[in-house]
């Protein structure tokens, strides 16, 4: 987790809590696509 903090910015300097939440769902969103990139794409051959 402290690589990803450390990626993403692990402080909110933020004062206005609806710019913190923005930067919260920006950081997942970043989060997010980050994982995807390392899921296998597999498919079952019948």
């Amino acid at each position: 987790m402290i690589r990803v903090k450390n990626l993403l910015g692990g402080t909110l300097s933020l004062r206005d809590n609806t710019t913190q939440i923005s930067k919260i769902y920006a950081m997942i969103k970043a989060l997010n696509k980050l994982i995807k990139l390392g899921i296998h794409n597999t498919k079952a051959v019948v």
